[in-house]
């Protein structure tokens, strides 16, 4: 096993799955999401990032496989990225190892880079609540419940909570506040809604300040919504078209077959991936590590 404990958290790599652990001062986005133990077969790679204080690990996953990924469309803060992992000086050599390992089993399995058709990651467990500025949002995976503060616009309060049932869900759409401009979690409904309203008086959305990291949590509900609405089958609006054009987008399909990886009792297959390895070598893709890393996994299972 390899593996690798900081201040911000702990990474390790086992059978096949990166088992990743928040530290106690992490994020409130990683504490909420908690624990991540994220298969081979969702990674698409993995870099180690030098720097004079230590470093990052930065996990980089198959566009598609993970709803929190989805949700937020690369608009995380850093430090709430929960495939990021801060490692302090002295401790460059047991991240290289991490990733030296799971490159290895990255190029073993055969893994591809590209997209995935459907989530390989179940999202954030339920119940799961977030927000802020003017209100909270709660998904029990049944329904979405909106429940406002007193910072609320009348026209959300005056109505008091507002209760979505997933069934009246066609989409959702998480916005973080950047700099003077407030952000936004908007649930669109069969209905319509008031998807065409400011989000401060829409009472299908929260109105985000930036006035705490707390209210990045409301991703986690929008990561949430997005894998009950892949479960049940329905197109998704994608959260770009929210506030745009609404033209749909598709969710991800039905699960598509596992690739097949090379088994420990097929000795056929183990040489056939020797041979490819060999290939690779010549060819300039492996460097001579590289090769005799995985040359040595392959002979471990021969």
């Amino acid at each position: 096993m390899a593996e690798i404990t900081q201040r911000d958290g702990s990474w390790s790599y086992e059978d096949g799955r990166i088992r990743i652990v928040p530290g106690a001062k992490a994020h409130p986005v990683r504490q909420v999401l908690g624990e991540v133990a994220v298969p081979l077969a969702a990674v698409a790679g993995i870099t180690f990032e030098r720097d004079r204080k230590g470093g990052r690990l930065r996990l980089r996953l198959r566009d598609g496989a993970c709803p929190v990924v989805r949700a937020a469309e690369g608009r995380l803060p850093e430090g709430a990225d929960p495939y990021r992992l801060v490692v302090e000086a002295g401790r460059e050599d047991l991240a290289e190892y991490l990733v030296a390992e799971v490159r290895q089993a990255l190029l073993l399995e055969q893994i591809p880079e590209g997209p995935v058709e459907r989530f390989l990651l179940p999202g954030p467990a339920l119940p799961v609540s977030g927000g802020g500025g003017d209100g909270t949002a709660a998904f029990d995976g049944r329904e979405v419940r909106l429940t406002w503060n007193w910072k609320g616009k009348e026209t959300k309060t005056s109505a008091g909570p507002t209760t979505l049932a997933l069934a009246d869900l066609t989409g959702v759409a998480w916005v973080p506040p950047q700099g003077l401009e407030n952000g936004h979690l908007r649930f669109l409904t069969r209905s319509g809604g008031g998807k065409t309203v400011a989000p401060e008086h829409d009472p299908h959305a929260l109105d985000l300040w930036g006035l705490s990291k707390k209210e990045h949590t409301a991703v986690l509900v929008a990561a949430a919504v997005l894998v009950a609405l892949a479960a049940r089958g329905e197109p998704e609006r994608s959260p770009g078209a929210l506030d745009k054009a609404e033209a749909p987008a598709q969710l991800p399909l039905p699960p598509a077959p596992a690739p097949q990886a090379a088994s420990a009792d097929d000795p056929d297959a183990l040489l056939r991936r020797l041979r490819e390895l060999g290939e690779l070598h010549r060819d300039g893709v492996l460097t001579e590590e590289e090769f005799s890393l995985a040359k040595q996994a392959v002979l471990r299972r021969l």
